[in-house]
């Protein structure tokens, strides 16, 4: 089935008094562009974070944003005072209020800008590792939201492509009905004319008439053209059922190769009813590549 970059999924998770929370949005791009936004403790492992995205989702610009909460009071703080650094800054303090001359008391706030007078407890990996858990269920449960709306989306895009890709095919059922018919009226008419020239039809050397007939219907004949092009809309149908990957990828590179058929198509045509239809195909073609452009 295939999935459109386009989608949103909200995922939560609860571990006690854990909520973890995340947000992940995605659109079309060419590659796989993945930004996250992750609690400020967590940050060094944003790289763990895109690598479970990138596995679930291979193309789309990706955003994902997750907070993680944690009830106060709940649960002892895993981290303690070191003392030791307390008193060191609170002397360093009175010192220079005692070098400057400033009258200003030393306050708690002016100590709190040192981060180095908690130190962590012997719970804090464990605290952590379970964060980090919970983290990672929250995302896993965002990135499956997601990837369902993506898939319902997707599935609207094969109905519609089905639907042009019929109408191709019938567009060239229409094309090769008036190109056998334009080479019958061409024969015709070449016949006509060289009889017309020359007056006496027995004075024309049949192989060398029946040759040059021969040469202008192989100039106008496009059965090789409208059999390769049913070949790729066949490949185009058997594509979209597939779980590829790289669907989107290829579903373009078919459609160049039908673009390319379609525009031999119309440089072989002397007809304009086959030129009026091939104007249709190709479209129906920028219709399509219009919506493949968000596929997967």
């Amino acid at each position: 089935m295939i999935e459109s970059m386009t989608g949103y999924g909200s995922g939560e998770y609860l571990d006690g008094s854990l909520r973890a929370s995340a947000e992940i949005r995605s659109v079309n791009n060419r590659y796989a562009e993945i930004s996250v936004k992750l609690p400020r403790q967590f940050i060094s492992h944003e790289l763990e974070a895109k690598e479970i995205i990138r596995k679930a989702l291979h193309r789309g610009k990706v955003s994902a944003n997750i907070q993680l909460e944690r009830n106060a009071g709940s649960e002892p703080l895993a981290i303690q005072i070191n003392a030791e650094m307390v008193t060191a800054y609170s002397a360093m303090l009175h010192q220079i209020q005692s070098l400057s001359g400033i009258q200003d008391s030393v306050k708690l706030e002016h100590l709190l800008r040192f981060s180095d007078i908690f130190s962590s407890t012997d719970e804090d990996s464990e605290l952590q590792a379970r964060e980090w858990s919970a983290i990672c269920e929250a995302l896993n449960r965002a990135i499956q939201a997601l990837r369902e709306m993506r898939q319902k989306e997707g599935a609207e895009l094969v109905k519609d492509f089905r639907l042009r890709i019929e109408n191709i095919n019938e567009a060239l059922t229409k094309i090769e009905t008036l190109s056998e018919q334009t080479i019958r009226e061409t024969r015709e008419k070449l016949r006509m004319k060289v009889k017309e020239v020359l007056g006496d039809e027995s004075k024309i050397s049949r192989e060398r008439l029946e040759m040059e007939i021969v040469l202008i219907s192989d100039k106008l004949d496009i059965t090789e053209e409208c059999v390769r092009f049913r070949s790729h809309n066949k490949l185009f149908l058997e594509i979209l059922e597939s779980n590829d990957p790289d669907t989107g990828r290829k579903l373009n590179f078919l459609l160049q190769e039908q673009g390319r058929e379609a525009n031999t198509i119309a440089s072989k045509s002397q007809n304009a009813s086959i030129s009026q239809m091939v104007v249709y195909l190709k479209e129906e073609l920028e219709r399509i590549r219009e919506q493949v452009q968000n596929v997967q």
